[in-house]
C-alpha cells in the first residue's frame, strides 16, 4: 500500500519528481483494460466525463488517431453531455460546447492560450530553460523513459503537454498503446496538431490531442498506466488539485514524472507561517508562477494520501534527491530524504 515519490535535480533551480500510486488503492476504483469496450455498435471509451467521471460512450471509427478522434462522437449517459472535436482536438472541459459563457484563468495560464506564445513555444521559448539547469528536450525525455519503464505498454498522458514537444517523442518511442496530449491552451493543441500533420508515422499513431484542464482530468479512476508533466507544475492554478486528480486516474503501480522550476533560495530561511502570507499578497498582484519550495514538493506529493516521516519495512520508501534553487551559482549537494504514504 506504499506510494514511491522521487526527486531528482537537473542542475541549478530545477527538479525532477517522480511518484508511483500504491499497488492497491484505499479509494473506491473500479479497474478498467486499457483501450475500448465494444457494445452493439457504441463504444465504452477510456474517456470519461469531466463533470461526472463516468466513462463517455463513443460513436465513430475505434482508435486514438487522430484522424479516429475527429470522427467520433462522445456522449456522457449520465449527464446527457456531448463532446466532439470540432477543432483538430478534443474538448473535455466542462465548459465544451458553451456559446455565450467565457472563463478565464489566471494570467499565468491565459498566457500559454496566446497563438504567439504557442507559435514562439518550440522556436526559442522552451531553449530558454537550459539557463536554468534543464538539459534539453532529449535528456528530458531519455530520464523520463528510465522512470517510465514500469509502465511501457501501458496508456501515457502528457498533461499540460504545450506544443507537444514530449507527447510527440513518447508516441514516437513505440514504447506505449497509446499517448494522449492533453492541455488547457487550444492554441497549444493547434501547434501541436501543426507539427504531426506532416508526419504520416505520428498522423497514424495512437496519439489524441485533448483539451482538458489538470484539475479536472477527463479519465476514469485506476484507467492510465503514466502521467509526465514536463515543466508545467509551476504553471497550475492548484497545483494541489492537479496532483490529486493525477493520484485519482493513475492505476495502482503507476508511474507520474514531472519536472518544474524551485523557488528562490531564499524561501528556505522563511518559516511556513510567513511565507504562505506574503505569496497571497504579492502572487496575485504580480501575477508570478507558482514556485514552490523543496519541502511544499516533497509535502505535494506524499499529502494525496496521507504521509509519515520515517522508514518503515512495511510500506515502499519515498526517497528525494533535491537539488539548488533559484539564486544558486551552481550545483549544490544532494540531499536524501525518507518517507512513506499510503493512499
Amino acid at each position: 500500500m506504499a506510494t514511491f515519490t522521487t526527486l531528482r535535480p537537473f542542475q541549478r533551480n530545477t527538479i525532477n519528481i517522480v511518484s508511483k500510486p500504491p499497488a492497491k488503492p484505499r479509494f473506491p476504483c473500479k479497474l478498467r483494460e486499457s483501450g475500448i469496450k465494444q457494445t452493439d455498435g457504441l463504444q465504452y471509451n477510456l474517456f470519461a466525463c469531466p463533470i461526472c467521471y463516468e466513462p463517455l460512450i463513443r460513436k465513430g471509427p475505434s482508435g486514438l488517431t487522430l484522424p479516429a478522434v475527429y470522427r467520433s462522437g462522445f456522449k456522457c449517459q449520465t449527464c446527457r453531455k456531448s463532446y466532439s472535436s470540432k477543432d483538430v482536438f478534443l474538448d473535455l472541459t466542462v465548459t465544451s460546447g458553451t456559446k455565450d459563457y467565457n472563463e478565464f484563468k489566471p494570467p499565468r495560464t491565459e498566457l500559454f492560450r496566446s497563438p504567439l506564445v504557442s507559435f514562439l513555444y518550440e522556436r526559442g521559448w522552451r531553449q530558454t530553460f537550459s539557463g536554468s539547469g534543464f538539459p534539453g528536450p532529449d535528456e528530458e525525455f531519455k530520464m523520463a523513459q528510465e522512470f517510465f519503464e514500469p509502465a511501457a505498454g501501458g496508456l501515457l498522458v502528457d498533461v499540460s503537454c504545450g506544443s507537444g514537444l514530449f507527447s510527440r517523442k513518447f508516441a514516437d518511442s513505440g514504447s506505449y498503446s497509446g499517448v494522449i496530449a492533453l492541455d488547457f491552451s487550444e492554441n497549444m493543441l493547434r501547434q501541436c496538431y501543426d507539427f504531426i500533420k506532416n508526419d504520416d508515422t505520428l498522423l497514424n499513431a495512437n496519439l489524441a490531442l485533448v483539451r482538458a484542464d489538470v484539475s479536472r482530468l477527463p479519465f476514469p479512476s485506476c484507467s492510465v498506466d503514466a502521467v509526465h508533466a514536463g515543466a508545467a507544475l509551476h504553471c497550475w492554478p492548484s497545483p494541489s488539485n492537479a496532483v490529486a486528480e493525477i493520484c485519482r486516474i493513475l492505476r495502482p503501480g503507476g508511474v507520474f514524472v514531472a519536472t518544474t522550476f524551485l523557488s528562490s533560495v531564499f524561501s528556505d530561511y522563511l518559516p511556513s507561517d510567513v511565507l504562505r502570507p506574503l505569496r497571497q499578497a504579492v502572487q496575485p498582484l504580480a501575477n508570478t508562477y507558482s514556485y514552490l519550495t523543496e519541502k511544499e514538493i516533497e509535502d505535494l506529493c506524499l499529502e494525496p494520501g496521507g504521509a509519515e516521516s520515517g522508514p518503515s519495512p512495511q510500506h515502499g520508501r519515498a526517497e528525494l534527491a533535491l537539488g539548488p534553487q533559484q539564486g544558486w551559482q551552481g550545483p549544490g549537494p544532494l540531499r536524501p530524504f525518507q518517507g512513506r504514504a499510503e493512499l
